[in-house]
């Protein structure tokens, strides 16, 4: 008798350890999750006689993974979160509040870290499976043999969420360099004896929904503009992206700055339809004439510094944003005679935004005061970042994306 319960325990030892064997070779495989699974059923319905089979897994949300011998509709009428999560060890169901687990056995959490990860529901069971019942002497194995499989598959979930992070990272390294090559380096802004202009863009992301340019329509004429996208991200990278290359082909066909902005706004309601909107500070200016045109769509409006005044006034004339309604029901146009050596300073509204530690924005009473200095445009920009930087603290971030456009005229 005694030599018969000895074989019978390394019956039982050498089944727990093909079976860890099966399980251990079929992840180091990688083999699909579906055919893991069917594995684990295999050994719990073939091996042990269980006849019933219900599992749950979490992963972002509890969802059924593994159902065999019972109903459909009983299986929906389990519910993890009100019928099992408050089960912390394995528990035999004598009794229970939901009628469909009165179809099983036993309950077998699975924990990982101290959370759950995993129930398996078990019933139907052989008692006599591997001449010992499987209620008392398996359920511990199974246990184990879940754990095993669940952190496989938590492992492999995170390895391919890592794997997307990363190639996502790499997505946007890319459209962050797509998107600094469609946004003039401030080193090819012009500097020379009739107009010296300086720019500066920090997008909160990798890429971001602000956007300047400076186009020379001729020798005399150029146009430039700061623009920002409502929201942030790709989607609003993308979309001005896409306002950019039909900004400069309207600026090529030489069109007036109302028909600009009107084909403008139809363009961006034909590509987002009402989803998204742009403002926009746009301005046409002839070196020979010192005549600048400009409309402001719903834009931070300019600062302007008039030298020969020594008055500073602000840029408001112009329209609605740019995409807020299918047709722009009225356009005024600014026109200004631009005296020598004044100054504009373009921005977005991340820069006046931005708050310091007793949540005052910075506005634009920093920028009136140091567009009134005598520094050229470049000082003037550098000047106007560190003020941002002592604005916001050291402990504080710029939560928006910042441009600013600096132009001073001889």
């Amino acid at each position: 008798m005694e030599e018969k319960a000895s074989l019978s325990r390394l019956q039982l030892s050498n089944f727990k350890l093909n079976a860890l064997l099966q399980i251990t070779l079929a992840i180091n495989e990688n083999i699909p999750v579906d055919q893991l699974l069917e594995k684990f059923r295999s050994i719990l319905c073939n091996d042990l006689n269980i006849g019933k089979v219900l599992m749950f897994s979490y992963n972002q949300k509890w969802r059924r993974i593994l159902l065999y011998g019972i109903n459909r509709t009983v299986a929906d009428g389990i519910r993890v979160e009100t019928d099992l999560q408050y089960y912390k060890q394995i528990t035999n169901l004598t009794a229970s509040l939901n009628p469909n687990l009165a179809q099983f056995d036993t309950i077998i959490p699975v924990y990982h870290h101290e959370r759950p990860i995993a129930y398996v529901i078990i019933g139907d069971i052989e008692e006599e499976g591997l001449g010992l019942s499987p209620t008392i002497k398996h359920l511990y194995f199974i246990q184990t043999l879940a754990n095993i499989i669940m952190v496989a598959i938590e492992n492999r979930n995170l390895f391919n969420e890592n794997v997307r992070q990363e190639a996502m990272k790499k997505e946007l390294e890319l459209a962050s360099r797509m998107q600094t090559m469609l946004i003039p380096n401030p080193a090819t802004l012009p500097n020379n004896n009739q107009l010296q202009v300086s720019a500066y863009y920090l997008p909160h992301f990798d890429v971001g929904g602000d956007y300047y340019d400076w186009i020379k329509l001729n020798n005399n004429e150029v146009c430039f503009c700061i623009a920002d996208v409502s929201g942030k991200g790709i989607s609003a990278a993308l979309l001005m992206s896409n306002f950019q290359a039909n900004l400069r082909a309207l600026t090529s066909a030489k069109l007036s700055i109302t028909d600009i902005i009107n084909k403008l706004n139809a363009r961006v309601i034909e590509n987002v339809n009402g989803e998204k909107f742009i403002t926009m500070f746009i301005g046409f200016y002839d070196t020979e004439s010192r005549k600048l045109t400009y409309i402001n769509a719903g834009h931070n409006p300019p600062i302007y510094f008039d030298a020969a005044k020594n008055e500073v006034s602000q840029l408001t004339i112009g329209c609605m944003g740019i995409g807020m309604l299918d047709e722009i029901p009225k356009i005024n146009v600014g026109e200004i005679e631009v005296s020598h050596n004044s100054k504009i300073i373009c921005f977005t509204d991340g820069t006046v935004e931005i708050e310091n530690a007793q949540h005052q924005a910075f506005g634009t009473e920093p920028i009136e005061q140091l567009i009134c200095k005598k520094d050229n445009i470049d000082h003037l920009i550098d000047n106007l970042i560190d003020s941002l930087d002592k604005h916001k603290g050291p402990n504080g971030d710029f939560f928006d994306d910042i441009t600013l456009l600096g132009i001073e005229f001889k």
